[in-house]
């Protein structure tokens, strides 16, 4: 089994309408299709949703009938359960000021936009959390730094895609292993630390180590492991429906040819689905 590339990647909410409408007004995404949710691989009940795309990448907000815990309450983004969405910037002066014009959302980052030193690639970022508590980051590369992809790239507004959504994992030989294992590659690593480090995720004194990984198809959003040290709290101090998305994956032919449900070594939720059978 091989992972193709990263299908969508799904939220659960309490509120449909007022997830789409924040992360449309708020962040330039669009509604392309809104249904029954396919989450029955997850053992969970009935559940509607919404999918909306920012440039290439989908997200799907769903909602179940019968409504899940909420979000711990402050949540850390060295916390296991922690998993936010990395939205590009074309600039980001511009995307915090729109954001800033919207209510429901909650900061992470102190203050404002952080600047890394130049050896973690010199990145303007700025993390937050959605009207459901779902951590998101905004983030701006530097000429060098970053996916070709989203250098040069247009749109009519600061907000061109998602890059990666970056996960917080408890040992990276394992998930390293377990990420190897579905076909994933490492295509970079860093070890970030130092006062703009700590005021973008509101953890003092963390070293975070990251390893960023990509399936095989270029254009493809990836992952990004995260480990800080000194740790958070583990999955089981609390696991929340509502703060557990998954990430769907495309995955080889030689596949079963159904959905399927896993977990990785912290937790977090993937989707399998056949190559042959994804959307167009």
């Amino acid at each position: 089994m091989r992972a193709e590339r990263i299908l969508r990647f799904s939220r659960v909410v309490a509120d449909l309408a007022r997830a789409e409408g924040f992360y449309r007004a708020a962040l330039g995404f669009s509604t392309i299709s809104q249904g029954p949710a396919q989450v029955a691989m997850l053992g969970a009940g009935d559940a509607d949703e919404v999918v909306m795309r920012l440039g290439r990448q989908e997200v799907a907000f769903v909602r179940f009938a019968l409504p899940g815990r909420a979000a711990p309450m402050e949540s850390r983004s060295d916390d296991a359960w922690f998993q936010h969405l990395a939205i590009v910037v074309s600039d980001m002066d511009a995307a915090y000021a729109r954001l800033r014009d919207h209510d429901g959302w909650t900061p992470i980052t102190e203050a404002r936009p952080q600047t890394l030193p130049p050896e973690n690639g010199g990145v303007r970022a700025f993390k937050f959390r959605d009207p459901d508590s779902h951590p998101l980051e905004l983030i701006w590369f530097p000429p060098g730094q970053g996916r070709a992809v989203w250098h040069g790239a247009r749109s009519a507004s600061p907000f061109l895609g998602i890059d990666h959504s970056a996960l917080s994992v408890g040992c990276r030989v394992s998930s390293l292993r377990f990420y190897g294992d579905l076909g994933f590659t490492v295509r970079a690593r860093s070890l970030n630390h130092g006062p703009a480090q700590a005021r973008l995720d509101a953890v003092r004194a963390a070293r975070l180590r990251i390893v960023s990984l990509r399936p095989d198809a270029r254009d493809s959003a990836g992952l990004e492991l995260l480990r800080y040290s000194p740790p958070g709290r583990s999955m089981n101090a609390a696991v929340a429906d509502l703060v557990t998305d998954w990430v769907t994956l495309a995955v080889s032919d030689s596949a079963p040819r159904m959905r399927s449900a896993t977990r990785d070594p912290d937790g977090h939720r993937l989707v399998l689905v056949p190559h042959r059978t994804c959307p167009a």
